[in-house]
Order: structure tokens, then sequence, then C-alpha cells
């Protein structure tokens, strides 16, 4: 291995990054569908040669692809290792979700880069496609029992073989969805991604070398778990525990539990999630990987300053029993994979502030509130809105939460407004933050968000699969709950109708000026409630995030005599 000093290493993660980052960037630019080109939900990174763990990844992306790509890449390591084609320019498709982890909308790509006829590392895609086939327009399938319901599954297979593009996979994965354009032009950006990593890559080893390179990845992986290493060692040995649950699986209105017992032992830490639920019948199961990949984004949260590569994970150690709701097999349905990784993660933070209480936050909203509409256009064309929505992020050591942020699975956005009422017959009568949804404390956690979207045309189906309407977002340290999650149809007459599972429902049948109202939680609060200022209330009444009224409930004043 080449010695490297520490401004050529500084640069080449500087180039191996922004290699990946460019990836993230041809991709969005290029998108047809607004859950990738607005939201950002894709990822880009380059994988380790022999293993397919991680070395890089892009920065616009999902940081829960980090840890679910490396179990894909090596799935297909796996398999072309046994069929022993493998060659220089192939690229394989699938979206198999107990193989390479999340749920059947995220459609990986995976590619060897070669050098002097060797595998030298590999580069991977993945995005979230607009529709892929299932029961459910948009595939979040809130009633699902199998996968089978939930969409087309297609295991990895080559869409390139030497370089030659095979139509007939095209053919196959566009003719299971109800918007096979979209999924074409997704699919383009994907491959043109990884065109452009290929150049940029070649290009970099040709200028460095490919040993001082390789030496960089090397020592890059090697100081995260160095650091990770560190970061455990300043925390208190000890077990500290933490529990949660989910609403129900859309088919059984029963809570489900997640709990996690977390270890410190000197520079080393378990995750031991032996006593979380079963799987289930509904689609809230998720897979080893997936839940390895939440547990990676939760401890990235909490220690920032360790890079992002499979490093991180080298000191960890995961207890997760076998057909739990957190190691589902097939065909169990995992479409609803986001709310669970969701809860896990807030189980970390919740058990993390017993360990280190000047890092932690309280939890965010925890759920996406996947919400589909679906119909078709006065000249017959089918339209599918699929969308995620915003909610309050929890108090922090310095502050306030966050209003109205994304899911802290990602750094993805919200799709804009302006971008979904040009898309889709529909126009959002009100968006605007929900007050009195933090919770309270000595720093509030931040606001959800009040959503209507008023139906243009005659007729849609619509889809909810939602969480937290039921188990509000926990706050630490002494700080209060957020708000609980709410969603309505109001009708054209002013009655409204609820959800008869809180946060999960199928068959919703809208005409033309119908609403759909969400009311979003709020971030759980951080400190004891009665430490938070006068000043703090003032402030948060005038601005109109806390009323008088709830203020005085939540801390017994309103900051005024």
């Amino acid at each position: 291995m080449s010695s490297l000093d520490a401004v050529t290493l500084a640069v080449l993660k500087g180039r191996l990054e922004q290699i990946a980052d460019e990836m993230d960037a041809t991709l969005f630019r290029t998108a047809f569908n607004p859950i990738i080109a607005e939201a950002r939900d894709a990822s880009h990174g380059i994988y380790q040669a022999d293993t397919g763990e991680t070395l890089v990844q892009g920065k616009a992306g999902l940081p829960i692809f980090v840890g679910a790509m490396a179990f894909a890449v090596k799935a297909v390591i796996e398999k072309s290792s046994r069929q022993g084609d493998l060659a220089d320019g192939d690229v394989y498709i699938f979206n198999d979700p107990y193989d390479g982890g999340t749920h059947l909308s995220d459609f990986k790509l995976v590619r060897p880069f070669f050098r002097d006829g060797r595998v030298f590392c590999w580069l991977a895609s993945v995005g979230h496609w607009h529709d892929v086939g299932g029961n459910v327009p948009g595939n979040y399938n809130p009633v699902a029992t199998e996968s089978f319901q939930e969409g087309m599954l297609i295991p990895p297979v080559k869409l390139f073989a030497k370089g030659e593009i095979r139509s007939d996979v095209i053919d196959i994965v566009t003719a299971n969805s109800r918007l096979p354009g979209s999924v074409y032009g997704d699919l383009n950006g994907q491959i043109n991604a990884l065109d452009l990593g290929v150049r940029r890559l070649g290009a970099l080893l040709d200028e460095f070398g490919d040993a001082t390179v390789a030496a960089a990845l090397s020592e890059l992986r090697t100081r995260a778990a160095q650091l990770m290493r560190a970061n455990i060692a300043e925390l208190k040995d000890g077990t500290y525990s933490a529990e949660d649950y989910l609403d129900n699986d859309g088919i059984r209105d029963e809570p489900l539990k997640i709990a996690l017992d977390l270890r410190v032992e000197g520079q080393s830490m378990t995750f031991d999630f032996s006593r979380c639920s079963d799987a289930c019948a509904g689609p809230v199961n998720i897979s080893r990987s997936t839940a390895i990949a939440a547990c990676y984004v939760a401890l990235k949260h909490v220690f920032q300053d360790v890079p992002a590569n499979a490093g991180v994970l080298d000191p960890i150690r995961f207890v997760i029993p076998e057909n739990s709701l957190l190691d589902a097999k097939r065909p169990k349905p995992v479409g609803g994979y986001t709310e669970t990784i969701l809860r896990m993660i807030d189980t970390v933070f919740v058990a993390l502030s017993q360990a280190c209480p000047d890092r932690i936050n309280g939890c965010a909203y925890g759920t996406i509130n996947a919400l589909s509409l679906a119909g078709h256009r006065k000249d017959g064309r089918r339209w599918v809105m699929f969308s995620f929505f915003g909610g309050g992020h929890g108090g922090h050591p310095e502050g306030d939460g966050l209003n109205h942020g994304n899911a802290p699975i990602s750094t993805a956005t919200i799709p804009p407004v302006e971008i979904l009422e040009a898309a889709y017959p529909v126009m959002f009568t009100r968006w605007a933050l929900r007050p009195d949804s933090g919770g309270p404390g000595r720093h509030r956690g931040g606001l959800g968000a009040i959503y209507e979207i008023e139906l243009l045309e005659e007729q849609a189906d619509v889809f909810l699969f939602g969480e937290r309407g039921r188990f509000a977002p926990p706050g630490v340290l002494g700080g209060d709950p957020g708000a609980l999650n709410r969603f309505s149809v109001v009708r054209k007459d002013g009655t409204a109708q609820t959800p008869p599972m809180a946060s999960k429902w199928v068959g919703i049948k809208l005409t033309k000026g119908d609403r759909v109202r969400l009311e979003t939680p709020g971030g759980g609060g951080f400190g004891p409630v009665a430490e938070r200022t006068d000043a703090a209330v003032v402030h948060d009444i005038e601005n109109e995030y806390v009323t008088r009224e709830a203020a005085l409930r939540a801390y017994g004043k309103t900051g005024t005599t």
C-alpha cells in the first residue's frame, strides 16, 4: 500500500466524494419522477471490490441507503461469483428488498469498475421509482400481507452484458408499472449517473494512480472505525434501554413493539433488539439489512465527526432475532419500511440520551405519511400523485427543533407545492405550520405541518400509509412528546372521516371538491419543561407557534405577568 501524506488524503477524500455527488446530481437533473427529481429519494456510492462495503457516498442522497446498498452490492458480488461471467460493462438491476434492503420501490443498479482486467471497486445507484405495480398506485399498500401485493420483484439480473443493453429487461420492468414513461426516464437517469461515475473515477485513477487511490479508500475506512471507537470510549459502560411502538401493521389493530437494549463496553457497542415484536402480517416488517442501515443512520446523527463509510459499523455488534419484525423473510410485506426504521432511530436516540445527553435531540415526527392520490384524466391518461410530507424535529442541546423538516432517514426535500400542483390535478388549499404540535421542553420540539389537498378531477382513489397516530414522538431528558399524527377526508358538504386504524387507510373515494387533510406530528422536546425561559415562551406565542392556552397548560405561564 502506498503511503499517503495528509494533504493528498484530504484531496482524494474530496475528489471521491465529488464523484458520488456528481452522480447524485446527474440523476436528480434527469429523473422523470418528482420523488427523485425534487425530493431526492436516491443515492450513489463507491463500494469495496470484494465485500461490497460502503467506501464513499454522495452527500445529497439518502443516508439510509449507505448501509442498505452495501448488502445490495454484496448480493451482486455473490451472484456474479456463482455464475462466473462478470465482465467489464456489466450492469445489474434489481429491487429485491430481502437481498439488499428497503422496499420494492427502490431500484438498484450495480456496476463493476474494472482496471487492468480486475474489479477495482463497484459503483451503485438506487432511486425510488414512482410506481412499480402492485395493488396500490405508488406502492405503499397499507393492507398488503405479502410482497406480491406491493409490486414487481426483480432479482439481480444483467441490464447490460459487456456493455450491451438488454431491452427485454427494460420491457419487463416498464410493463409492470402504471407509469412506464416515468420508469423509463428514471432508469436512464441512473444509467447516465453510473456512466459519469465510471468516467470520473477513471480520470482520478489516471491522475493519482491505482495504488494511491486504493490506499486512500482503505485509510478513510480505517479512520472512520478509529473515530467511532474513540467516540464510544467516551461513554460510560452500561446498558441503556428504550422502547417505542408502531400504531399497528395495517391488518390487525394492535401495537407493535420496537425495543432496544444498547450495551456500551469499552470501545464497542451492542444493539440488542431481542425484545422486539415478531414479524407481522402487514407491511411494516423490514429485512435485517434495512435494520442495520437504520442503526447506521442513527449513529451518524449522534457521532457526526465520523466519515460516512463502512468503518462506522466496525465496533458495532447487532442482535436481531430471526423472523422478528426487524428480520422478515420473503414474502413478508415490507412496503412501509420507512415507518419502522424511523421508530428504530427514535429508540436509539432515547437509549443514547442516557449515555451522552449532550449529543442527543428529542425524537422527530416519526412518519413520512406516504400519501397516494390516483385517477384518470378526462382524456383517459393515468395519473398517480405519490408524495411524502414533513413534520417537526426534536429539540436539541443548542435550541428548539426544526419546524417542518424531512424525516431523519434522509437529506431529501419535501416536494414543492408548485411542482405537485403543476404535475397533478390537485390544489393545496393549505400548507402551513401546525401550532401547538412541538413537544414542550427547555428546548421545544419543532412544529409539524397542516396540508389540505383538494381534488380538481372528477374522481380519485386515496391511500395513506402513516404512523404516530397513537404513539407520539418522545422527548428526551424531561422533554414532553410532540403532537400525534391526524388525517381526515373532508367532503364538499363539510363532513369529515378519519381512518379506522389511526394512520393507515385504503380505498378512499374522492369526488371533485373533496379534500384530504393531514396534520403531521411535531418533534419531542429536549430538557425539563420547567426550564424553558419566559422569553422563549413569549417568542412562541408572538410567532403563533404556541397558543396562549397551550403555553399555560405546558409551562404554567405565558411569559407575561
